[in-house]
């Protein structure tokens, strides 16, 4: 066998990175049915084209994947959010969804998925220290 060399790249070259994806990628489709993976974000704006709440995912194997989701803190409880999830749902279903996960953390918006029927899937303690990282799901 051929000596091999580990390293530990801090700052990896991003040719370096996408090898390893790519080689992982050309795996996983060679495992299960091709992995079409589609963006999704779904924007508020006001009357000067400020952004001013997002949602930021993807949708991927039939199933969509929330990554982020922000509302500006003036506008919060007031259904904005509510609206973007229903809106993403709607549009991975459209995409032949029919699940949808995300991840948040105790001090954003456990609750909130909750009510729109998300459910615990896991929980990463001390994520960070003091803190749980909440992992959901649901069926769309």
């Amino acid at each position: 066998m051929a000596k091999l060399t580990i390293t530990i790249e801090d700052n990896p070259d991003p040719e370096e990175i996408r090898t390893v994806i790519s080689q992982l990628v050309q795996y996983n489709n060679s495992q299960a049915e091709k992995d079409i993976y589609q963006p999704l974000a779904i924007l508020i704006r006001d009357t000067n084209s400020t952004i001013v709440a997002g949602l930021v995912g993807k949708t991927q194997w039939g199933w969509l994947f929330i990554s982020h989701l922000w509302v500006t803190e003036g506008l919060r409880g007031q259904g904005y959010g509510s609206q973007m999830m229903l809106k993403a749902e709607e549009a991975a279903k459209q995409r032949g969804c029919c699940q949808a996960y995300l991840d948040t953390f105790s001090f954003q918006a456990l609750g909130f998925y909750e009510r729109l029927d998300y459910q615990i899937f896991g929980v990463l303690e001390d994520f960070p220290l003091g803190h749980k990282r909440y992992f959901l799901q649901k069926s769309i």
